[in-house]
């Protein structure tokens, strides 16, 4: 919106507001929605990114409504990378499903942050094309056509790139297995192993025997101590009794930390091989 529009609509509701305050018989005074409405415009048409993408948050309050799914769409087309990072987040926190086709399309963004915060909604409205996403990740290879672009995915094996993706600007919208904002920004200083942590942890609702293949190979021999950690717990969330066999080699891996959570993601999928068996107690 050019500057003159928006400063008309700014001036329409200082008016409506000075004349309210001044008791003004008015006969059609803007609702509180309505003045709502302009003002969250207002903010989407601002001409600074930061004022957009508060704007396009703010939004992902607003569940259920299809005006706010319609202008979040429409932010997800923003020149900032920042605010399109934001839109994709958004959609995801309004459960618009009528808007997977575009978060599908936002895959292949220029920017990583956007690619990260669409995957994540797309994981959030249930759509399969996440997981393509995240053993792109984790593996550093792609499963399918779908998913992150090369490019994409070389930036993420570089942790100098990973590091200029542009936290601050908006990789903040997107949850690390439940990392702090904070401690994820320390560590993409030094390495990238906290967003294929992540990835595998995601990994564990695929149903795809892929990407069950790929958490064993991760558990056992990922160069991140994290990751494998990571892979672990994902295992032990998916209940597939079938790789225990091939997690006993982690029985006697130098890393305390591995050893002691591939014996306890060990115990659970036996745990839970050996539940069907359990005999059911009738009553006398």
């Amino acid at each position: 919106m050019p500057f003159r529009a928006r400063a008309g609509v700014q001036l329409i509701l200082f008016s409506l507001i000075f004349s309210s305050c001044l008791g003004a018989d008015e006969p059609a005074q803007a609702s509180p929605r309505d003045q709502a409405w302009l003002i969250l415009r207002s903010g989407l048409s601002e001409i600074k990114a930061p004022k957009r993408l508060e704007a396009v948050k703010a939004l992902s309050l607003i569940a259920g409504d299809r005006t706010a799914e319609r202008l979040a769409l429409r932010a997800l087309q923003d020149n900032t990378p920042s605010v399109r990072t934001a839109a994709a987040a958004t959609l995801g926190q309004l459960h618009a499903t009528s808007a997977i086709p575009a978060l599908k399309e936002a895959l292949s963004d220029k920017d990583i942050s956007v690619v990260l915060a669409a995957t994540y909604s797309l994981f959030l409205l249930k759509d399969r094309s996440a997981f393509g996403v995240y053993y792109a990740i984790l593996m550093r290879d792609r499963k399918s056509s779908e998913g992150m672009v090369q490019a994409q995915l070389d930036r993420l094996k570089d942790p100098k790139q990973v590091a200029e993706m542009g936290v601050q600007e908006g990789l903040g919208f997107v949850p690390f297995g439940g990392m702090g904002y904070q401690a994820f920004k320390q560590i993409t200083k030094k390495d990238v192993s906290p967003v294929r942590a992540a990835a595998a942890h995601f990994l564990a609702h695929d149903p795809d025997s892929v990407a069950e293949d790929a958490l064993v190979q991760s558990a056992l021999a990922d160069s991140s101590e994290t990751v494998r950690q990571s892979a672990l717990d994902a295992l032990s969330e998916r209940g597939d009794p079938k790789c225990v066999e091939l997690l006993l080699k982690n029985l006697a891996d130098d890393k305390p930390a591995v050893r002691y959570r591939t014996a306890a993601t060990i115990l659970h999928l036996t745990t839970v091989k050996k539940a069907p068996r359990a005999k059911v107690r009738r009553s006398p």
